[in-house]
């Protein structure tokens, strides 16, 4: 910190701040800490499965307000309560309203008479124009089928630093491209020593979204408000361990909310240990999101079906006394049970051509793979 003009430096002493000052390790815990307490004196009150969520009850409904840092999101259906709000929050804070929702953290978001659509073209544009990608190429897939990849493959980059910059770039662009989440998944395994085959999985990704540079989220006007998940796992699939890949993606109606490829901490011995433990994953972020939405004012009475095409895990999760099989699986992957037993969770059968979460374990050929990405709620727009 450099002293004020004026200031006399005397030899040893120090200046004391009143306040936080922005850029410090501590500044935004102190911004929070002030937020926090002006939201809470307006009677907004956070909700205990997402910290950054603060909502308020109203006798015209319900007030939602997501905070981001300093970026926030009002709704609700108390316009006035809104208004309101925006009015007190400008009273404590130096804000901006920037009016109907449009843009957000790189997220464009647009509305037709077919619902909400969030997209991130420019994002991807930056993206590709980062890597210094020239060509105008496309592929159909941002994978080829049945490639499997090593740490060891090929020769190491001379300077990872494009690599890794690429790759944490890509992973934001999950929000609207749930379609690359299996294929950067892979490439995030190598960040830390790279290689020429690795880069050229990253060149066939880039080329993959300059022919969907426009490919959008769509969120329908028109869906119930049902949950429905699918969970799958590919068995033993990686090269250097031998570890499942656990893939789930969770529906709200007709649109996509959540959806995860991850690769499993433990070898698993079988298909169906595999799958058990991928139902686990996809439970647990089930009871967090009927939690969410619970808070939010959508309450859900019915069970939520998770689609498995595993029998055998089906019947595990159901019968609890399978000690045999199951023995060496740790505790929390039994978790899938008890939801199960109180009526949280079903576990209707799935067969393997329509089980919609294979999206996330593996690569496709071109076919299946368009089959799936028309499953997911999702606008496909050629660039043009």
């Amino acid at each position: 910190m450099v002293l004020p003009p004026g200031v006399p430096r005397n030899h040893g002493e120090v200046c004391k701040l009143k306040k936080a000052l922005y850029g410090l390790k501590q500044a935004p815990r102190a911004w929070f800490e002030r937020f926090f307490i002006v939201i809470a004196s307006l009677g907004f009150l956070p909700s205990n499965h997402d910290s950054a969520l603060f909502v308020k009850c109203t006798n015209a409904g319900r007030i939602l307000f997501s905070l981001y840092v300093d970026d926030m999101i009002i709704t609700g259906d108390d316009l006035d309560g809104v208004g309101v709000l925006k009015s007190q929050l400008a009273s404590q804070f130096e804000m901006k309203d920037l009016g109907p929702l449009w843009y957000f953290l790189g997220i464009e978001v647009s509305f037709s008479p077919k619902g909400y659509i969030l997209t991130q073209s420019k994002y991807t544009s930056d993206i590709i124009e980062r890597a210094r990608l020239t060509d105008t190429k496309v592929v159909a897939t941002p994978s080829e089928l049945n490639v499997q990849y090593s740490p060891s493959d090929s020769t190491p980059l001379h300077d990872p630093a494009l690599y890794r910059t690429i790759v944490g770039s890509l992973d934001y662009l999950f929000i609207t491209h749930p379609n690359i989440t299996y294929v950067v998944h892979i490439v995030s395994q190598f960040v830390s020593s790279p290689t020429t085959v690795h880069w050229a999985e990253i060149l066939r990704i880039l080329r993959y979204l300059q022919g969907t540079i426009f490919q959008s989220l769509l969120f329908p006007s028109t869906s119930s408000l049902e949950l429905r998940a699918y969970s799958d796992a590919n068995d033993g699939c990686d090269p250097t361990n031998q570890k499942s890949i656990t893939g789930f993606c969770i529906f709200l109606g007709d649109y996509l909310i959540s959806w995860k490829s991850k690769k499993q901490t433990v070898v698993s011995q079988s298909s169906t240990e595999a799958k058990y433990r991928a139902m686990s994953s996809t439970t647990k972020e089930i009871v967090w999101l009927r939690w969410l939405l619970e808070d939010i004012g959508v309450c859900h009475s019915q069970p939520t079906p998770m689609y498995c095409e595993n029998q055998s895990a089906i019947h595990i999760a159901h019968n609890s006394v399978f000690y045999e099989r199951t023995k060496h699986i740790e505790i929390d992957c039994h978790l899938t049970h008890h939801p199960l037993k109180l009526n949280t969770i079903t576990l209707p059968f799935v067969p393997f051509s329509l089980q919609i979460a294979d999206f996330f374990t593996k690569s496709h050929s071109i076919s299946r793979f368009h089959y799936l990405v028309g499953k997911l709620s999702m606008l496909i727009v050629a660039a043009s």
